[in-house]
């Protein structure tokens, strides 16, 4: 059996994933909060602000906004940088973790209920 999604079924298992997080108990991410948020968690490095706004392509008030609303919800934190005072870098929680293991289920699900 072929594995991968047609568009259409990925189309449908990601509007899916999105229906059951709007209709949950959780925040109402945008989608720059949520690219944001997946940088961070899933690329390796220690982020900054001027290097998520380099690695979106969007400002850095842009990256400011979506990190201070993703603080508040407590999926991110910002940290001095031992290594440059004049820098802070934008750092994982756990409540972060938990909404994107929790949010990476349901678009598993998603993805089995289409294929």
């Amino acid at each position: 059996m072929d594995s991968e999604l047609t568009t259409q079924q990925a189309l449908n298992a990601w509007r899916d994933a999105l229906v059951r997080s709007v209709r949950g108990d959780g925040p109402d991410l945008s989608s720059r909060q949520m690219s944001l948020l997946l940088t961070v968690y899933l690329v390796s490095d220690q982020h900054t602000v001027r290097g998520l706004a380099g690695i979106l392509g969007i400002s850095k008030p842009a990256v400011t906004r979506a990190v201070d609303a993703l603080s508040t919800l407590g999926f991110l934190r910002r940290a001095p940088d031992p290594r440059d005072k004049r820098s802070v870098l934008v750092q994982r929680t756990v409540k972060g973790s938990v909404f994107l293991s929790e949010f990476a289920e349901s678009v598993t699900e998603s993805i089995s209920a289409v294929s």
